[in-house]
C-alpha cells in the first residue's frame, strides 16, 4: 500500500469517528434514555409484582386471622372489618355472609348476589347458596336461580338441579324429569350430579335415559 493510500485510510478513519463521536452527542441520550426505560421498566414491574404478593398475603392473614374467632357473631364482625377493593372486596363480604346469623345471613347474601359491582362468580355463587339456605317460597327460588342457568354462568347445573328439585316440589314432575335428563348428558356436570339426577329420576319412578 502507498504511503497516499494509508493517509486516505487514516483520514477516512478519523472522518468515520468523527461522526460517531457527532452522532453519539446528538442522539446518545436516546440511547440512554431507552436503556433506562427498558431497565426501569423491568424494575417497576418486579416492584408492581412484589406489592402484589405483599397485599395478597396480609389479607391472607387478615382472614385466617378472622376465620380463626370461634364465636360467629365476632368472626363476621372481624371480617366484616376488613376493608379491600373489588374482587377481594367480595370474598371476604361472602366470607362474612356466612360467619352471620341466619337472619343476617340472608341478607347480606341477597346483598351480594344484586351488587353488580361484585364479580359473577361470586354474585353467582351468594345467588345459589341463598336460594338453598331454606326461608324463601318456591318461586323466589326459582327467581335466583334462573338467572344462573344462562350459558357460561359458573355455576350453572347446581342452579339446574336445584330447578328440578323445586319443579318436584311445585309437583311439575315432567319439568323435572326433563331437566334431570339433560343433566345426565351435560359435559358440565360432575359425576356425583349426574348420580343424584339419576336416583332422583329413579325415585320418580321413570328411567335415566328416554326410551
Amino acid at each position: 500500500m502507498s504511503n497516499s493510500d494509508s493517509f486516505i485510510d487514516e483520514v477516512n478513519e478519523e472522518l468515520q469517528r468523527d461522526r460517531l463521536y457527532t452522532l453519539l452527542r446528538k442522539y446518545g441520550w436516546i440511547a440512554v434514555l431507552l436503556v433506562i426505560l427498558v431497565v426501569g421498566g423491568a424494575a417497576f414491574n418486579e416492584w408492581q409484582k412484589a406489592k402484589t404478593q405483599a397485599a395478597a398475603r396480609a389479607l391472607g392473614d387478615k382472614i385466617t386471622t378472622a376465620l380463626e374467632i370461634d364465636d360467629p357473631v365476632q368472626q363476621a364482625a372481624a371480617l366484616e372489618a376488613i376493608s379491600e377493593d373489588g374482587e377481594a372486596e367480595a370474598l371476604v363480604a361472602f366470607l362474612a355472609a356466612g360467619a352471620s346469623p341466619d337472619a343476617t345471613n340472608a341478607a347480606e347474601l341477597r346483598q351480594i348476589a344484586e351488587n353488580q359491582a361484585y364479580p359473577r362468580i361470586y354474585r353467582d355463587m351468594a345467588a345459589l347458596k341463598l336460594a338453598v339456605s331454606g326461608g324463601l317460597s318456591a318461586e323466589e327460588r326459582a327467581t335466583l336461580l334462573q338467572p344462573l342457568t344462562t350459558a357460561g354462568a359458573p355455576y350453572r347445573v347446581l342452579a339446574e338441579e336445584q330447578l328440578a328439585l323445586i319443579d318436584v316440589e311445585k309437583g311439575e314432575i315432567d319439568a323435572a324429569i326433563t331437566r334431570l335428563r339433560a343433566l345426565l348428558q351435560d359435559d358440565e356436570a360432575s359425576q356425583p350430579l349426574r348420580q343424584r339426577a339419576m336416583q332422583l329420576i329413579v325415585a320418580l319412578g321413570e328411567t335415566p335415559v328416554t326410551q
